[in-house]
């Protein structure tokens, strides 16, 4: 999970010919150095590598369209099932396929041999891009790898025994979790536990309701032990919000 500044950006390099990877890098430190701005590469050789294993903690995916078992495109359009944010920039020496980039929303491409002033300005764009600083992130655990979503954007979760369901303002999405970790985590983020079952979201709760917490339509049942230190908790989010 992360927020604040951009002052420091994680880039995934996925790349299978090593005199790219070795000029892509050097271009990285120079870059540092320009600018101030840290950049911690990872590199992967294969598109395989990185979309049956993926992890929803990069800002930027700079990767080659042509690689020998999965190539760049049809790992794009597996990552985009799980991170809708991470911006993904393609290199080719063919710019017929970097226009099939758009299908995965792709910011941009890179035509190879990559000039180092080309690269610094797109790069520098792709930076500017990055919503760090406009919402939370939590990395969700879900059956086709790990799903990144915006802490603010989360209406309320519900647990069934070992299953997590997040309801979300962009759809729902299920984990295996527990509610206890969750609740601990999201605690600092404006979310209150009303019962065994939920945990809710203070800034999309629109009142009370025959004892349940109403969100979005949906009226979820407050635990008779919670009511009344989650009302008090309501009225003083209410208050500072």
């Amino acid at each position: 999970m992360h927020s604040g500044k951009i002052s420091d950006v994680h880039i995934e390099i996925v790349e299978d010919e090593d005199n790219y990877i070795s000029q892509l890098t050097g271009y990285i430190k120079r870059f540092e150095k320009e600018t101030g701005i840290a950049v911690h590469p990872t590199i992967f050789h294969d598109g395989d590598e990185i979309a049956l294993d993926y992890k929803a903690e990069y800002d930027i995916l700079l990767m080659d369209i042509q690689m020998r078992f999965m190539d760049g495109m049809t790992a794009a359009e597996k990552i985009r099932e799980m991170d809708s944010e991470v911006i993904i920039m393609f290199i080719t020496n063919m710019t017929q396929y970097a226009i099939r980039g758009y299908e995965v929303d792709a910011l941009d491409y890179m035509v190879k041999p990559v000039e180092y002033f080309s690269f610094s300005q797109k790069l520098l764009r792709a930076i500017s891009r990055i919503k760090r600083d406009v919402g939370h992130y939590v990395s969700v655990p879900v059956e086709s790898g790990v799903k990144k979503l915006c802490i603010e954007e989360i209406l309320y979760l519900e647990s069934f025994g070992h299953r997590m369901i997040y309801k979300t303002t962009a759809g729902e999405y299920e984990s295996r979790e527990t509610m206890k970790e969750l609740e601990e985590t999201l605690a600092s983020y404006g979310f209150y536990r009303i019962a065994k079952s939920y945990l809710v979201n203070m800034r999309y709760v629109d009142g009370m309701k025959n004892g349940s917490c109403v969100i979005k339509g949906y009226e979820l049942q407050i635990s008779r032990q919670k009511r009344k230190e989650f009302m008090e908790a309501l009225l003083e989010y209410m208050s500072e919000n």
